[in-house]
């Protein structure tokens, strides 16, 4: 099951679990669709592999399968 992370790993942009806008790769690296598209050029910095917009999953299964708290942040940044 998908962890939905909080937030891009490189601008710290939240990223709710109904955001339309979280990208994720192959291994649920989690980036804000504007640093996937622009600053990363479409490939996760932390395998290789490309991005694919991260589904939402419905209200009422977030009561029973929450998501994750935790944030991931590359702390050099993605530059």
């Amino acid at each position: 099951m998908l962890e939905l992370r909080p937030g891009c790993e490189c601008c710290d942009r939240d990223l709710p679990p109904d955001s339309g806008d979280a990208m994720i790769c192959t291994f649920e690296c989690t980036f804000c669709s504007d640093c996937a598209q622009g600053v990363l050029k479409g490939c996760c910095p932390n395998c290789g592999g490309n991005f694919t917009r991260r589904p939402i999953r419905p209200a009422e299964k977030l009561a029973r399968y929450p998501a994750s708290t935790r944030r991931v942040v590359k702390q050099a940044g993605c530059a």
